[in-house]
């Protein structure tokens, strides 16, 4: 869990929140998650 927080970190709109809305801190989030998760299942070459 920890390093998942980390990666969403590395994210400087979740990170600092510059997104004022709840909303799309939100949809940030899971567009984050979403790429995190596509990376992890990725064929490493």
């Amino acid at each position: 869990m920890e390093r998942c927080i980390n990666r969403l970190r590395n994210w400087r709109g979740i990170a600092t929140r510059y997104d004022k809305t709840p909303e799309s801190y939100e949809a940030g989030l899971h567009l984050c998650g979403a790429m995190l998760w596509l990376r992890s299942i990725a064929p490493h070459s």
